[in-house]
C-alpha cells in the first residue's frame, strides 16, 4: 500500500508550504492537503483519523523537537486551526523494486531505511528553506538501471533516484551515521543509491520555527488504502539508462533512452572519414555520450586547443580545433558553467583576438579567459589545476582537449607528416596527466589522427593503422576519447549532445536532484548557443584573416583539413543540428 509522510502546520503557513512542495516535488510529492481541522483524507483512505493513524508522531515547537506521542487527540483543539499535508514516501516503491528482482537491504536486515541530510539546497519559499534529505538503499551494481526504471514512474513515491555513487558528492560524510533511521550495511558489489525523501518536510518545519507543528516520526508513516500499481508501459523518452561517468569518486548518471540514442547518432555522423586517414580503426563506442554526461555534471571546464602543424609559417596554427573549442565554450556559457581556455604562451594574443571577434559575431555571449601553462616545478600542474595545489580543491572538474598537439612516447610532438614541432608546444599534456591523480577531475580528448592530446587510449590502433603512427601517436590518455573525421566536428557534436542532455527531462531532474523547477525554460538560450553554418562560416573567415591555415594543405581558403567548408563542413553542421 502507498504510504505517506505527514506534516501538520498552522493554516497561516499552509499556502507557503504547498508552494514549497510544488517547488521541490521530488522530496515532497503532495498527495493530499486537508482543510483546517479536517482529520480525514477521503482520496487516500475511506475511514482515517490523522490524530491516531500514525504509529508515532513528533511535536515541534519553535523549530525544536519537544517530544514524541502515539496519539494527537490531546491536541484536538489546536488541530482545528491546522492543515495536514500527506506527502509521498519511498516505502511505497519498495515492492516495485522487489518485483524487479532487486534486494532491499533494509528489509533483509530488518531495520529502518537510512536517511541523511545533504548539502543540496531546496527551492525556498518564504520561511520554508532547508537542504534536501535523502534515503539510501544499497543496490548491486548490475541492478542499478533496473532500480531506476522500477521507481522512475512512481512520482508519488519520489520517482527515480537523484544520485548513484559516492555519498560525498551529496555532502554526506559517513554512511554508517544516518541522520534519521538506521544504518544499513552494504554487501560487496553494492552501490549506494539515493532517493529524495519526504523527511525533507521535517527539516523545513524545523527551519521555519513554527510555534507548533507535528510530523510523523521517520519510519512511522500514514498507510493509505491505495495499492502500488506498477506502471510498465513506457516510451523511449521515459525509458532510462544508467552510465558510469567516474570511478574516483564513483558516480553514475541517468539519461533517457531517446536522448542517449540521439547522441549515439551524432557519434556515428562525426565518425565518417572524408580524409581517408583510417580513423575507423580508432573509433570508441559511446564515448561522446559518456564524456558529455560527465561535462553536464561539471561546474567548471578547461578547454585546450592549438596544433602548430605549419612550423614554417606565422602563425603556425591550423584552423581545425579553435572552431570546435569555441562551439563547446558557447554551449557551456549558455548552460551557466565556468569555462576557460589554456593554450601556448606564444599564441595567447592570437587566441584573445579570435575570442574577441567571436563575441562580436555572436558566437560567444562573453569573452572566455585565455590562460597559459608553463612547467616551473614538479608540482606546477597541480598548482595550476587546484587552489594552493590542494587536490581536494580543484579549480576545474573537466578538461577538454580538441585538436591539441599531443606528446608522443619519446617526449616530442609531431604533426601528421612526422615533423617534430616540440619547440612550438607548451607542456599542457602535464595538466591531463595531473588530472588523473585528482579525484573528481575528468578529461576528454577529441582528435582525428591519433597525434592529438588525449588519444593515448587508442595509441596501439594509431601505430597500426595511421600513417606514421609508430612515431606520431600521442601517449597521453584521456578518460573519454572522441574520434571524428575532423576534430571540429567533435566539438560541434559535444555542443549538440550537451543541448540534448539538458533538454532531456530525466537527465535534467537528476542534475538538479529533483529540487527546484525544470530548466527547460532556458531552452531558447541553449538553442541560440548551438553552432550554425552561418556562425562557423564567419568564424572560419576570421581565422583566415588572421593567417590561420588549413591543416593538410596550408591553404588560406575556406577549407579545414583540406576539405572545403561549403558542401563538406557546412553539410556536417546541418546533419548534426
Amino acid at each position: 500500500y502507498k504510504q505517506a509522510n505527514i506534516v501538520i502546520l498552522h493554516k497561516s503557513l499552509a499556502d507557503d508550504f504547498e508552494k514549497f512542495c510544488h517547488g521541490n516535488d521530488g522530496p515532497l510529492p503532495l498527495l493530499y492537503r486537508s482543510k483546517p481541522g479536517d482529520w480525514k483524507c477521503p482520496s487516500l483512505s475511506s475511514d482515517s483519523d490523522i490524530r491516531t493513524d500514525c504509529l508515532l508522531y513528533r511535536i515541534y515547537e519553535h523549530g525544536a523537537c519537544t517530544g514524541s506521542v502515539k496519539s494527537l487527540k490531546e491536541y484536538s483543539q489546536q488541530l482545528k486551526d491546522m492543515v495536514t499535508f500527506y506527502l509521498g514516501c519511498s516505502f511505497s516503491f519498495e515492492k516495485a523494486v522487489q518485483n524487479a528482482g532487486i534486494p532491499i537491504r533494509n528489509i533483509e536486515q530488518k531495520c529502518n531505511v537510512s536517511m541523511y541530510k545533504t548539502a543540496v539546497p531546496c527551492y525556498s519559499v518564504s520561511t520554508f528553506c532547508c537542504n534536501l534529505v535523502v534515503t539510501m538503499r544499497p543496490i548491486p551494481e548490475s541492478k542499478l538501471e533496473a532500480a531506476a526504471l522500477a521507481t522512475a514512474e512512481l512520482k508519488d513515491a519520489h520517482g527515480a533516484p537523484i544520485h548513484m555513487g559516492d555519498p560525498g558528492l551529496l555532502g554526506i560524510q559517513d554512511l554508517s551515521k544516518p541522520d534519521y533511521g538506521d544504518p544499513v550495511r552494504l554487501h560487496p558489489g553494492d552501490i549506494p543509491v539515493f532517493w529524495a525523501c519526504g523527511v525533507t518536510g521535517v527539516e523545513a518545519v524545523i527551519n521555519c520555527r513554527a510555534p507548533l507543528a507535528f510530523t510523523h516520526s521517520p519510519g512511522c508513516m500514514f498507510i493509505t488504502d491505495l495499492k502500488n500499481d506498477n506502471v510498465t508501459v513506457r516510451s523511449s523518452r521515459e525509458v532510462l539508462q544508467v552510465h558510469c561517468i567516474s570511478h574516483d569518486p564513483l558516480h553514475y548518471s541517468i539519461v533517457s533512452a531517446e536522448a542517449a540514442q540521439k547522441i549515439k547518432n551524432l557519434e556515428t555522423l562525426i565518425g565518417t572519414d572524408p580524409g581517408e586517414r583510417g580513423i575507423i580503426h580508432l573509433l570508441c563506442k559511446d564515448q561522446l555520450l559518456k564524456a558529455c554526461l560527465s561535462i553536464s555534471h561539471a561546474q567548471s571546464v578547461l578547454i585546450t586547443t592549438g596544433f602548430p602543424t605549419h612550423f614554417t609559417f606565422e602563425p603556425p596554427e591550423e584552423n581545425d580545433g579553435p572552431p570546435g573549442a569555441l562551439a563547446i565554450a558557447a554551449m557551456l556559457q549558455a548552460l551557466e558553467k565556468e569555462v576557460a581556455i589554456v593554450t601556448d604562451q606564444r599564441a595567447m594574443n592570437l587566441n584573445k583576438k579570435i575570442i574577441e571577434e567571436a563575441v562580436q559575431l555572436g558566437i560567444l555571449k562573453r569573452p572566455v579567459p585565455v590562460l597559459s601553462y608553463q612547467r616551473e616545478s614538479a608540482d606546477s600542474a597541480l598548482k595550476f589545476l587546484c587552489e594552493n595545489g590542494n587536490p581536494g580543491r580543484p579549480r576545474f572538474d573537466h578538461l577538454v582537449a580538441i585538436e591539441r598537439a599531443g606528446m608522443a612516447a619519446d617526449g616530442n610532438y609531431y604533426n601528421a607528416r612526422k615533423n617534430n614541432i616540440k619547440h612550438l608546444v607548451d607542456p599542457i599534456d602535464e595538466l591531463f596527466l595531473a588530472a588523473q591523480t585528482i579525484p573528481g577531475v575528468a578529461t576528454t580528448g577529441v582528435g582525428d589522427g591519433g597525434n592529438e592530446l588525449g588519444m593515448g587510449k587508442v595509441k596501439e590502433a594509431v601505430k597500426k593503422h595511421i600513417k606514421n603512427g609508430d612515431v606520431i601517436a600521442c601517449d597521453v590518455e584521456a578518460d573519454f576519447t572522441i574520434v571524428a573525421g575532423v576534430s571540429n566536428w567533435g566539438g560541434y557534436a559535444i555542443a549538440c549532445a550537451l543541448y540534448i542532455l539538458n533538454t532531456c527531462e530525466i537527465h535534467d531532474r537528476y542534475l538538479r536532484k529533483a529540487v527546484g523547477f525544470p530548466q527547460l525554460s532556458k531552452k531558447t538560450v541553449w538553442l541560440s548557443a548551438l553552432p550554425s553554418v552561418t556562425k562557423e562560416e564567419k568564424l572560419l573567415k576570421t581565422l583566415v584573416q588572421h593567417g590561420v591555415r588549413s591543416g593538410k594543405t596550408a591553404s588560406l581558403e575556406m577549407e579545414v583539413d583540406g576539405l572545403p567548408f561549403y558542401n563538406t563542413h557546412s553539410l556536417m553542421i546541418e546533419k548534426l543540428l
